[in-house]
């Protein structure tokens, strides 16, 4: 599926392998890389006869290779373990996982800290972010210019002071500590960019030996009766 760039976003580039998509560095304004792809095989399949068990169910290659599948569903398999495996020989840890939705963070009604919510990924460590949907919704991304951090915003700010009844100067690391300065709020006038299903991407972190500002995204709200399978890593 090919990425909608009309809008002319300076932060995303589109590669034509999978040795360009982790070569190619990330600068100026560029935090996220695509690898454009159209998807072969029936992944639905994969879904539908995997044991599920709750909301996540992580699949590992033994399960894979042991599915009696069709010629359409073992084309989509294949695909799967040869991502997997060059994620793998990158030095990556690929998760693939059916998702029928993710927990919802409740703690905080006014700033949940879910995966629903615009945020970015930190490591103490360089390290980058990738990810593909083979089937169902596809997450989003967010120009840094068209997001906000949450914990900036006055109200917001003032919201969170009142949970807070340490010492002025931990209350940074209180933010910090509960995750709540990852989180962005889009603006206005923003345009998610949707990543499309197949397509793997690599997405901007934010650690110490970053030269780029991470890469702001979020999951999907999942489709009624659709599972998604998500690799990331």
């Amino acid at each position: 599926m090919m990425i909608d760039l009309s809008g002319g976003e300076q932060h995303i580039r589109c590669v034509g392998s999978f040795q360009d998509l982790v070569a190619t560095p990330f600068s100026g304004e560029i935090n996220a890389i695509c690898w454009a792809r159209e998807l072969t095989g029936d992944f639905s399949e994969i879904v539908s006869k995997v044991t599920q068990s709750g909301n996540i169910t992580e699949i590992e290659p033994a399960e894979l290779l042991g599915l009696q599948l069709s010629e359409e569903g073992a084309l989509a398999r294949d695909m799967l373990l040869q991502d997997m495996a060059l994620l793998k020989v990158h030095g990556a840890l690929p998760v693939l996982n059916v998702i029928n939705y993710y927990d919802r963070d409740d703690a905080y009604p006014f700033f949940p800290t879910d995966v629903y919510s615009f945020h970015v990924d930190r490591s103490p460590i360089p390290t980058d972010t990738f990810l593909c949907t083979y089937y169902g919704a596809a997450s989003d991304i967010l120009p840094n210019a068209q997001g906000e951090k949450k914990v900036l915003i006055p109200e917001i700010r003032a919201q969170l002071r009142k949970l807070y009844h340490g010492a002025e100067e931990g209350f940074e690391s209180f933010l910090s500590d509960n995750f709540f300065d990852l989180h962005y709020q889009a603006k206005p006038e923003a345009r998610p960019i949707n990543l499309g299903v197949g397509n793997l991407w690599r997405l901007a972190v934010d650690h110490p030996e970053s030269k780029v500002p991470p890469c702001l995204h979020r999951a999907p709200k999942e489709r009624p009766g659709e599972s998604r399978l998500l690799l990331i890593c």
